[in-house]
């Protein structure tokens, strides 16, 4: 009899102990991101430096279509990405200014998103003409930006252009005017999160350190809410 009650004694130990367990997770859950929430952006939300004037009142947006290269050569179309968390930037290969920088920041990004799954980081040459599929593959290398969700996009300058400015919205009020020709320029700062549908959720300077810190765990938020 005694032998029964000290089973009975350690079984209720043990389920207080694995309920106890599961509150503590759930408490867990709930200090990282308590009452969090990060806004679904509509242009007339933004800075209206970034905003064209035609897709200032515009509502329900989303990124539209594209057809692009990747690093490796492949055809990448929005289908390809939709139902990822995205993180998108603008660079150049040839660039010695804030384009290191930002993708330096953006390995950072990786590593710490290395274990989840559901995101993509799409980088974007706005001097396609230069950098190839080929280029862009050894300027992944050399950053030891490698990661099969990464990718580093080429394709038809005017695309990517309207993308920058229509779509994303990641250029300022000089930049935004141009045509995507020869003499069009976009350089930006501005690292751009995109949600599952394609709805923007957040601009973050990816020169930053303390930005970037701020992006993942946006990222991770994001990650989580489709859980």
């Amino acid at each position: 009899m005694k032998d029964k009650i000290t089973q009975s004694h350690v079984s209720w130990q043990l389920m207080s102990l694995l309920s106890t367990f599961a509150v503590a997770v759930a408490a867990g859950v709930y200090i990282l991101y308590p009452s969090k929430s990060i806004p679904i952006l509509q242009p007339g939300d933004l800075n209206p430096a970034l905003v064209d004037s035609q897709d200032w009142s515009r509502e329900q947006h989303t990124i539209a279509p594209f057809n692009l290269i990747n690093h490796l050569g492949d055809s990448i179309q929005l289908e390809d990405v939709l139902g990822d968390v995205i993180i998108v930037d603008f660079f150049f290969t040839r660039c010695a200014t804030i384009c290191p920088i930002m993708t330096s920041n953006l390995t950072k990004v990786r590593d710490e998103l290395d274990l989840e799954m559901g995101w993509r980081i799409l980088s974007h040459s706005v001097t396609p003409e230069a950098d190839s599929a080929s280029v862009l593959n050894a300027y992944a290398k050399r950053m030891d930006a490698e990661h099969e969700n990464w990718w580093f996009l080429t394709g038809e300058k005017k695309e990517i252009y309207r993308l920058a400015r229509r779509s994303y919205f990641a250029c300022y009020d000089e930049a935004r005017g141009g045509d995507g020709g020869m003499q069009d320029f976009v350089h930006t700062e501005n690292v751009v999160l995109v949600d599952q549908k394609g709805r923007l959720r957040g601009f973050y300077d990816g020169t930053s350190e303390l930005s970037m810190n701020q992006l993942i765990e946006d990222c991770q938020w994001l990650l989580q809410e489709k859980k």
